[in-house]
């Protein structure tokens, strides 16, 4: 056996041992311990649900961007790569919230704060 072929036997080996594991990790995400909000999640958050990768991520923040927030889960649909298959996989994982803003942080306040004492 001359050295060439000694060679390609040891990279075939090595593909066909190394390689299966390394795409086997890869695709076992550990999903998030609490369901991420579609509406506050920034990219690294959402990558954190098994089916969202960086491009899907960014394809959400854009939506999120151009039409406002989610009202559902089921808006995801409306992002092409994103099949009623893949949506029930991500679903758990998923959640649709309120966003924060100033009005919302006010109106958060006990009725009790908001009232004055009369003299």
């Amino acid at each position: 056996m001359d050295a060439r072929s000694l060679a390609v036997r040891c990279a075939f080996l090595w593909l066909i041992l190394v390689v299966p594991f390394t795409v086997v990790s890869e695709a076992k995400k550990k999903p998030p311990l609490h369901p991420i909000n579609l509406n506050t999640a920034n990219s690294d958050q959402l990558q954190e649900v098994p089916g969202i990768g960086p491009a899907t991520a960014d394809k959400i923040l854009k939506m999120r961007k151009s039409y406002g927030a989610f009202k559902s889960v089921d808006d995801l649909r409306a992002i092409k790569g994103i099949g009623p298959k893949r949506l029930e996989k991500m679903r758990k994982y998923l959640t649709v919230g309120k966003t924060s803003t100033k009005s919302d942080s006010s109106s958060a306040k006990s009725p009790a704060a908001a009232v004055k004492p009369s003299p």
